[in-house]
C-alpha cells in the first residue's frame, strides 16, 4: 500500500506527524469575552467556513523504540470526528502498532477513539499514559454529582476507557513520560490537561492539547474562553503564558485543534499574538 502523506516534523530522533480524526461542530456561543459578531467576523476573515467548525488533531509519534500516539480523537462519538483509523492506515500504521497513547485529557474529542462501537479497546498493544489529576478527577463521584446533565456523559466515556484500559494504565505527576518527551501541566481547561514537550538534537516542539480551540480567535483574543473549560480564568492564564512562551523561542506548536496542516508557530505583535501555519 501507497502511504499518504500528512503534515510532519523531524525533531532530532523522533519524526511527528499530525492525524486528523475530522471536524466537530460548537456554536461560537459557547465562547465568552467576545460578542458572537465579533467572533463570527474572526472566523470569516480567516477563511474560516463553517465558522462553527473544530478541527480534531491527533498526532503520531514515532522513535527508534516507540510507536506513540497523542490523543485519540472522538472516534465518532455525538458524531464527531472518526477518521483516526482510517487515516493512521494511509499513514501506513495499524492501531496494534501503537504501543504508547499519551493523553492531554480525557474529553470525548480526545478519548472516544480509544473504544470500539462495542466498548473494547481499539488500542490492544498499548500503554495509556494520563496525568495524575486527571485520573483522579473523572473517577471522582462527588465532581460527577456536582456536573451538568451534558458534562455527566463525558464522565461516563472517560470512565469506560480508564476502565477497559486499567491494566496497561500508567499516571504521572509532571516528569519524561517517554525519553525525550517532558509532560508540562497546563491546567485551567481540565484539572488535569497536559502538553508535552519533544526535545531531541537541541530540537523542540510542544503539543499543547487544548490552548485553542477556535485559534484565529483565542490566540488573538487570549482571554477568550469556551463553556468547555473547567476554570476559565485559569484557561486563560493558562493560554497567556503559553503564548508568552512560544512567540518567546519561537516554538514549534501542535495542537489538538489547529486546522488539518497541525503545526504554527506564534508570533508576537502590537496587538497581541497571530497565528502562522507551518508548511515546511
Amino acid at each position: 500500500m501507497i502511504e499518504h502523506s500528512f503534515p510532519g516534523h523531524r525533531v532530532g530522533d523522533f519524526h511527528i506527524t499530525a492525524i486528523s480524526d475530522g471536524y466537530l461542530q460548537a456554536p461560537l456561543g459557547l465562547l465568552s469575552n467576545i460578542d458572537l459578531a465579533d467572533a463570527t467576523q474572526m472566523q470569516s476573515r480567516a477563511g474560516q467556513r463553517p465558522p462553527e467548525s473544530i478541527h480534531i488533531n491527533c498526532y503520531l509519534l514515532r522513535s527508534a523504540r516507540h510507536t506513540v500516539l497523542i490523543d485519540a480523537g472522538a472516534g465518532g462519538i455525538k458524531q464527531w470526528g472518526g477518521l483516526l483509523l482510517h487515516n493512521l492506515a494511509l499513514a501506513g500504521v495499524s492501531p496494534e502498532d501503537i504501543d504508547t497513547i499519551l493523553l492531554t485529557h480525557a474529553h470525548p474529542d480526545h478519548v472516544g477513539g480509544l473504544l470500539n462501537a462495542t466498548g473494547e479497546r481499539v488500542f490492544s498493544n498499548a500503554e495509556l499514559v494520563v496525568h495524575r489529576s486527571e485520573w483522579d478527577f473523572w473517577r471522582d463521584d462527588a465532581h460527577l454529582s456536582r456536573a451538568s446533565e451534558r458534562a455527566r456523559g463525558n464522565f461516563q466515556i472517560a470512565r469506560a476507557v480508564f476502565e477497559r484500559y486499567h491494566q496497561q494504565l500508567r499516571t504521572f505527576d509532571s516528569e519524561e513520560v517517554l525519553p525525550g518527551v517532558q509532560a508540562m501541566p497546563l491546567p485551567g481547561h481540565t484539572q488535569g490537561h497536559t502538553g508535552y514537550l519533544l526535545t531531541s538534537a537541541a530540537q523542540n516542539l510542544l503539543v499543547w492539547g487544548d490552548i485553542v480551540h477556535f485559534p484565529h480567535i483565542q490566540i488573538q483574543r487570549p482571554d477568550v474562553t469556551i463553556a468547555f473549560d473547567q476554570d476559565a480564568a485559569l484557561s486563560a492564564s493558562t493560554r497567556s503564558r503559553m503564548l508568552d512562551m512560544a512567540s518567546a523561542d519561537p516554538l514549534l506548536i501542535a495542537g489538538m485543534h489547529l486546522g488539518e496542516l497541525g503545526f504554527a508557530r506564534i508570533q508576537r505583535e502590537r496587538s497581541g499574538f497571530s497565528l502562522q501555519y507551518d508548511r515546511s
